[in-house]
């Protein structure tokens, strides 16, 4: 290979460079190599898998992180059955509870709990509604279409506003904004709400367990897949690199790490969440609206707490484990307690601006309210569990929050054309570069499916040394 690079130390040639070992860098980098390309995967942490997480409790693997599957994320079933992963039901039998402002509680089945008849009627209606904008927005361009800049011009508060009438339907549809997004509906753009929506197939897809994207998780945890993926891999996997510099001429591309290793390549995919590619320093630098867009893509907001009991005993007093809280900080609660049932493991979320502000005070304070909350809702053997882990997103130095970044008004329609084009060498993967199930596993998945297609493509059209690409593989 030629490349002009001044001063710059060559240590490793390769086809393909990818940064991030989430699960778009992985399955990206494993998809190239099996066509035959040299792939190397760096990654800044001490471990891959992204925002999947696993740690170990009383024996048990838990997710930190992503965790969920549903129908219609045929990527990942996909995967999980190439590795021969199970996948388990997420519970749901009994009753689910609402905690409202006051701190009542009040038990449902379904979707939506018990609001009153007024305010039921008028939550099912902007439900109503939301499905059937969605439905007009272009998932692949939503910047498109003759309503794109008037939907991206306001926010989701004030949609819920000028839609909603009871205050009880406007406060449940903004619980619902902090567990969908995790974020708070002032910071986010209505097209980006209906994108999303439309992206995972309709709201209930979004919404509901059964049949929706939170009806399985996987055997051992979602960080298994990663593990697998990293293990297949092997040496093309390096840890602890964190990219600082990427530079590019005619000819290839230069990645260099913070330790100041350079790894020249071909190409260059980064797969990596939006606030941190903005941090890569690129040369030549990135074109206008790739950069514009890079700067307004916050994460949104998310601790996660892992509450393990020697039993799920919430099952025996009738309850599913799942619960929405208005009261706070607990935006929503799991059952994700092991098919055995030997041990009870409660997942707890504090998203949105509750999240921001726990995460402001001292461990303690924290654990305090969680624990608070979690008795209001299940009773004071929920307050006292025999373990409590936490794992707070935003403070994640290589990931800066979950679940995925936040469009804000006017991102959409301004920037929007940037997000999946390449960069002349260096590419984008990440599930927020997927049109399909965007902020999901399985987005992530189809990301990396995706880059790692273009970037073959480049790669067979180019004069190269090496070895040569394999036929596309069938999807």
């Amino acid at each position: 290979m030629s490349h002009q690079y001044p001063d710059v130390d060559v240590d490793v040639d390769v086809d393909v460079v990818v940064v991030g070992a989430g699960m778009a860098g992985l399955v990206c980098a494993d998809r190239l190599r099996r066509r035959g390309a040299g792939v190397l995967l760096i990654e800044a942490r001490d471990r891959v898998g992204g925002r999947t997480a696993g740690t170990e409790v009383e024996g048990e693997i838990v997710d930190l992180g992503g965790q969920f599957v549903g129908p219609g994320q045929e990527r990942v079933y996909a995967l999980a059955a190439e590795f021969g992963v199970d996948v388990v039901p997420t519970h749901t039998a009994g009753a689910s509870v609402l905690e409202t402002a006051t701190g009542r509680l009040r038990r449902f089945r379904g979707t939506v709990p018990r609001l009153g008849p007024v305010a039921l009627a008028d939550v099912a209606h902007a439900q109503f509604r939301l499905n059937r904008l969605a439905g007009a927005v272009d998932a692949e361009a939503p910047w498109r279409g003759p309503n794109a800049a008037a939907l991206d011009g306001q926010t989701m508060q004030s949609w819920i506003d000028r839609t909603v009438r009871t205050r009880d339907g406007r406060r449940f549809l903004a619980l619902a904004c902090r567990a969908i997004w995790a974020c708070e509906p002032s910071e986010l753009s209505l097209l980006h709400a209906l994108f999303y929506v439309k992206a995972a197939g309709g709201l209930a897809a979004v919404t509901d367990f059964e049949g929706g994207a939170q009806q399985d998780r996987l055997a051992g945890g979602a960080y298994g897949l990663a593990a697998r993926l990293a293990e297949r891999l092997g040496a093309a996997v390096r840890l602890n690199a964190p990219v600082r510099r990427i530079e590019q001429d005619g000819s290839g591309v230069a990645v260099t790490a913070e330790d100041g290793t350079t790894w020249r390549a071909r190409h260059a995919v980064v797969a990596v969440p939006p606030p941190l590619a903005a941090r890569i320093a690129y040369r030549p630098p990135l074109p206008a609206a790739r950069d514009n867009l890079l700067q307004r893509l916050p994460m949104g907001s998310v601790i996660k707490y892992i509450a393990g009991y020697p039993e799920p005993f919430w099952r025996r007093a009738g309850l599913s484990g799942i619960s929405l809280s208005l009261h706070g900080p607990v935006t929503m609660t799991v059952d994700s307690s092991p098919p055995s049932g030997r041990r009870g493991t409660l997942i707890a979320f504090v998203n949105g601006a509750p999240a921001r502000d726990l995460a402001a005070r001292s461990p303690e304070n924290r654990r305090t309210a969680v624990l608070d909350a979690l008795g209001r809702l299940f009773g004071p053997r929920a307050a006292a569990p025999v373990s409590l882990v936490e794992r707070a997103w935003n403070e994640e130095a290589f990931t800066r929050g979950a679940y995925a970044a936040v469009f804000p008004p006017g991102a959409w329609t301004q920037f929007g054309t940037a997000l999946r084009a390449p960069t002349g060498r260096v590419h984008w993967a990440g599930s927020e570069t997927s049109p399909r199930w965007y902020g999901y596993i399985d987005g992530a998945v189809r990301s990396g499916e995706a880059a790692a297609d273009a970037v073959a493509q480049a790669l067979r059209a180019e004069p190269a040394p090496g070895v040569p690409l394999s036929p596309p593989e069938s999807p």
